[in-house]
């Protein structure tokens, strides 16, 4: 998608500043053509906004003093666009700058219509966030933001929906659902919700999610089987049917451990500069202990007590081997 809507909500707020500002300017700040400031100071102008000129050597651009600020006029899906990337960015997408961003999407949602407003809300509202990064491997897939709208409605209201679902393998099916929750995690988007047809909970990825179609059925209440949606999609993740789940804490920077852990071992977060705490699990204590072993970094087993306790019964005899 283009990224003409942020750039005018920044050029707007360069402009806002009182001071002119030079097209050169301009461009350099946004890193764009000053053809392209150009154009753009025409749409603003277009949409409402009351851009000042002045000509000459020291010439610049600013809005004019005193003059009433229509609504930010975009579509749909550019609204929902920026609203999702700031909540991206706002809950760990981008370090840094998570306050920031909470700042400019509730500026946001100030100058959208009405409308828009509603839809923005409705995906604050029902998206919980999972800290940390997940081992997932790869590029995060692209969501389309309309599909993203349409879950966050249905979990707000209530109501159930029938969608198609595209499998790893491909295979695509058509599933009737009752959602709950979305789940933002790593630039990844999940929704928790009820499947009518396999009478069980179950996690959706987003971008898999096709022609999502609310039936006007109010959903069922129905108690969620874990902590909240984000422990839920956690699980998921590490694998709903291990028999062993494991918190670890590793000795090492986050981003270290992204790259050692192979893809689908669990999730990772931030417990200092030079830690990370590791949620995975298994089937055998002996493959966890020995995929712990293979990272080559100091790490602390908290739970299971299992796990703790084979790991020192394979210490010893690894000692004795030594010896």
């Amino acid at each position: 998608m283009s990224d003409t809507p942020g750039r005018l909500l920044r050029l707007l707020s360069l402009l806002q500043t009182g001071r002119e500002r030079t097209g050169t300017e301009l461009s350099q700040l946004l890193g764009v053509s000053p053809r392209t400031v150009r154009r753009d100071i025409d749409r603003l102008r277009e949409l409402g906004y009351p851009v000042d000129a002045t000509i000459g050597a020291l010439g610049g651009y600013r809005l004019a003093a005193g003059t009433a600020m229509p609504p930010l006029l975009l579509d749909d899906d550019e609204a929902v666009a920026i609203a999702v990337g700031l909540h991206t960015a706002a809950h760990g997408g981008v370090t840094g700058i998570e306050e920031t961003s909470l700042r400019a999407l509730a500026k946001l949602e100030q100058v959208l219509p009405a409308r828009l407003r509603r839809r923005v809300r409705a995906l604050q509202d029902t998206t919980v966030p999972l800290y940390g990064v997940l081992t997932t491997g790869g590029p995060a897939p692209e969501t389309d933001p309309a599909v993203l709208s349409v879950l966050a409605a249905a979990c707000r209201h209530g109501e159930r929906l029938r969608c198609s679902y595209a499998a790893r393998d491909g295979a695509v099916s058509r599933r009737h659902t009752e959602p709950h929750r979305l789940v933002s995690a790593d630039q990844r988007w999940y929704l928790v919700a009820y499947d009518l047809d396999r009478d069980d909970w179950r996690t959706f990825r987003a971008d898999r999610v096709f022609d999502p179609r609310p039936t006007g059925v109010r959903a069922q209440a129905r108690t969620l089987p874990a902590e909240d949606a984000a422990a839920f999609v956690t699980a998921s993740i590490v694998g709903p049917r291990a028999r062993h789940r494991a918190v670890v804490t590793l000795r090492t920077t986050l981003e270290d451990a992204a790259a050692r852990l192979p893809p689908g071992t669990g999730v990772l977060e931030a417990d200092g500069p030079d830690r990370c705490l590791l949620r995975t699990g298994g089937d055998a204590l002996d493959w966890l202990a020995y995929r712990l072993a293979l990272l080559g970094v100091p790490f602390e087993v908290h739970e299971p007590q299992a796990l703790v306790d084979h790991l020192r019964t394979v210490g010893t005899r690894m000692l004795d081997a030594a010896r």
